[in-house]
């Protein structure tokens, strides 16, 4: 998968969080989060709602839009 659909990473960098601790207040593996930052594997829509919450976002804000 080499289409970027989410914003995870960005949001991380404007929210001033890293990586890490991202997945540690996700209960997840690093290397998970990793990966969805990345765009090689996407969050379930249950994780993308909880990253939300955790990063205080509108939910869209974390995926590339479809349509400008």
């Amino acid at each position: 998968m080499n289409d970027r659909i989410n914003r995870i990473k960005e949001v991380l960098v404007i929210k001033g969080m890293t990586q890490k601790e991202l997945a540690a207040k996700l209960d997840k593996n690093p290397n998970s989060v990793t990966s969805m930052c990345n765009n090689k594997s996407q969050p379930h829509l249950k994780d993308l709602k909880r990253i939300a919450e955790i990063l205080n976002v509108d939910i869209r804000e974390l995926l590339v839009p479809t349509k400008e």
